[in-house]
């Protein structure tokens, strides 16, 4: 039998799962969190990534040590430190600051379909990652990311796009990333061996 199963996530163990939703086909690597996010089918992460106040579209591939969602604390406040907002874990009479969570929460960053995020990389709150992506390694990502497009360094710049503009638009067109799991199989041996060119030039 298949390893990943469409019913629930392969959850390797210490997860730390809050307020999130899971497509089909989804694998959580061990030690990782995630919370207040949503993960599309058939994504996954590896072992000790960090994604909060997230969605992310299908067949996302996001490598170890990846932190999404990567949250701020309050620069133009009087000081910098959690204890004004957690304030119930220092006081038995002060509570945590609700607003500035629901703010927090609200700050959704956006990891597109058949992306690839490289180990260790942090995509900060707010960001849109396009369809077809790729963060290098060790990426800071403060701003969008257009589809096919490859990013790099810290904070990241463009490295080059990863399709010519007309066949990433034919690719987003075809938004194989839809298919059922049936249509996937039967075109499996073309995405293994056919160049993008070639598998537009078959299914688009």
């Amino acid at each position: 039998m298949a390893r990943l199963q469409a019913e629930a996530p392969f959850l390797h163990p210490e997860c730390q799962i809050t307020d999130s939703r899971f497509g089909r086909y989804v694998e959580i690597g061990a030690g990782s969190r995630v919370a207040n996010s949503a993960v599309g089918d058939y994504s996954y992460c590896d072992r000790i990534c960090d994604i909060a106040n997230a969605e992310i579209g299908k067949f996302a591939n996001i490598a170890s040590f990846v932190r999404i969602g990567a949250t701020d604390h309050p620069m133009e406040k009087a000081s910098l430190h959690h204890f004004h907002y957690r304030s119930g874990d220092y006081w038995n009479d002060a509570d945590h600051d609700g607003e500035w969570f629901s703010r927090r929460a609200g700050r959704t960053a956006f990891i597109g379909h058949d992306t690839w995020i490289g180990h260790a990389a942090i995509i900060k709150p707010e960001v849109t990652i396009g369809h077809g992506a790729v963060v290098a390694s060790g990426a800071v990502v403060t701003k969008d990311v257009a589809p096919y497009t490859i990013v790099g360094g810290n904070t990241a710049k463009v490295i080059r796009r990863r399709y010519t503009e007309a066949v990433a638009g034919q690719m987003m067109d075809l938004a194989w990333w839809d298919w059922d799991h049936e249509a996937l199989r039967v075109a499996l041996p073309d995405f293994r061996t056919l160049r993008a060119e070639a598998f537009l030039e078959k299914y688009a």
